[in-house]
């Protein structure tokens, strides 16, 4: 689903990424598209749906003036012919000048996550780095081996690295194309 809201709140900041954390998965790529193409398909979430196949919806529920606001996302994480589903809310914030896009988790299993996707033009290219920062879910001594060894290893990378790469093959063929 994608949102046509106006602008309704003042930006969130999120501030910078904590600098520590129990748990960290980092998924990179290099993006053979011109910075603002990436940044520009990274930052427009409500979109997703229509460039990623494990994307089931993305509603936003407040829409900030840069771009970020409160938003809901769910996906599929699949393992083989089974599709696990995914659910999250997040307060997210976007900026122009870094260039970046934070995500702090609000609601769902990872509630407290920290994401950060950041861009950097390496040539003609664009490295993108997608940081997930967490203390994990907060049961007691489960919570940490849980997030460690499953949630971040097998769902954050496994839904990360696949948006990522669902967003540079779009960024790649050029502005406007979606997954068809």
């Amino acid at each position: 689903m994608t949102s046509t809201a106006r602008p309704t709140t003042e930006p969130i900041d999120l501030g910078p990424m904590p600098k520590r954390s129990r748990m960290c998965t980092v998924d990179e790529l290099l993006v053979r598209a011109p910075l603002r193409r990436i940044f520009e398909f990274a930052r427009e979430v409500d979109r997703w749906p229509e460039h990623l196949s494990h994307y089931r919806w993305v509603r936003f529920h407040t829409r900030a003036s840069d771009g970020g606001g409160l938003v809901e996302m769910a996906a599929w994480r699949p393992f083989g012919r089974v599709r696990w589903p995914t659910w999250w809310a997040s307060e997210m914030s976007v900026s122009n000048d870094a260039p970046n896009v934070r995500f702090r988790h609000v609601a769902g299993i990872t509630k407290g996550m920290e994401v950060e996707w950041s861009f950097a033009p390496e040539g003609d290219a664009t490295r993108v780095r997608i940081v997930h920062l967490w203390n994990g879910p907060r049961v007691p001594l489960v919570g940490i081996v849980a997030a460690k060894l499953v949630i971040g290893p097998v769902f954050v990378h496994g839904i990360a690295s696949r948006t990522l790469a669902g967003l540079a093959a779009v960024a790649e063929r050029g502005p406007g194309h979606s997954r068809g």
